[in-house]
């Protein structure tokens, strides 16, 4: 059975992204694996992981839109904006009018900037390594789009959220901001990704848990679950072409697509062979596996 294909993985606190691969490689046989998208050492949740051949697909899910679920405690900031640091900073409970209309102006597409404490590049060095050796880095701001902020519950000082938003947004920079614009200043106690695109927690396996080769046994499933991605099956006899690279025709698949798009390009077993768009009935490979 393939090696290659993609997998839930819900990682719990208190380990790296990296850290919570190792199991997936012991059990797999491989060190091709990867992530896509870091979550914070102390933040448990959704981490899609790509395996041998999709490893080369990362692009197609480093865009998509997350959902978290926080508890960010108000009237108080750590340096690092999570319950890791050290308090920097004290200030007033806000009460929760003032955190409505805080959420309210934060929803949207808004410029944030990242904490110091993060992987962003400063000057050809990450910003984290910057602030640990005792400097301030300089961050630009980004812009992101936070498409909603849902108040789920407040016990002052701790408020509990959900948010729905783009890729690049920090969470914990969302609770800095929060709490600036409710007139004092916060920072994220628990953090846990709930959902990455099409892809909810609820489908992850913990580490430990993780069955093997047969846990990717449904990865072409999740691939076309992408928007925009359609399956092709490849005919055998056309297999080589595909294979080389070679100039495609609807002729070598086993039903010819009606339409243009981005295919996925699969041989009757399920192995993904590789990618290609279609338009006007002539074919361009994105990559060959």
């Amino acid at each position: 059975m393939s090696t290659d294909g993609l997998t839930l993985l819900d990682k719990p606190a208190g380990m790296t992204s990296f850290t919570a691969l190792s199991a997936l490689k012991s059990r797999l046989g491989t060190r091709r694996i990867g992530h896509t998208g870091t979550l914070d050492k102390f933040a448990t949740g959704l981490l899609v992981v790509l395996v041998g051949k999709y490893t080369r697909l990362a692009d197609l899910f480093s865009g998509l839109d997350k959902c978290y679920r926080a508890t960010i405690v108000l009237g108080r900031r750590t340096d690092t904006l999570d319950p890791e640091g050290r308090v920097i900073e004290e200030g007033f409970v806000p009460d929760l009018a003032a955190i409505q209309e805080a959420a309210r102006k934060l929803t949207g597409t808004i410029d944030q900037i990242p904490p110091i404490y993060s992987a962003v590049h400063v000057q050809g060095r990450r910003a984290y390594r910057i602030a640990r050796s005792g400097g301030e880095p300089e961050l630009e701001p980004r812009r992101v789009n936070i498409y909603r902020i849902e108040l789920v519950a407040y016990r002052a000082p701790k408020l509990d959220i959900e948010v729905e938003c783009s890729k690049g947004t920090y969470v914990r920079a969302l609770a800095r901001d929060l709490g600036e614009a409710a007139g004092s200043c916060g920072y994220v106690q628990t953090l846990r990704r709930t959902r990455v695109g099409p892809f909810a927690v609820e489908e992850a396996v913990v580490p430990d848990s993780f069955s093997g080769v047969g846990a990717l046994a449904d990865s072409p499933q999740r691939l076309l679950r992408l928007d925009g991605i359609t399956a092709l099956t490849v005919k055998d006899k056309s297999m080589s072409r595909v294979q080389k690279g070679q100039v495609l025709m609807d002729s070598c698949f086993t039903r010819a697509p009606k339409s243009n798009g981005l295919y996925a390009l699969f041989d009757r077993r399920g192995n993904l062979l590789g990618m290609a768009f279609r338009d006007g009935g002539g074919y361009r490979y994105r990559m060959v596996l």
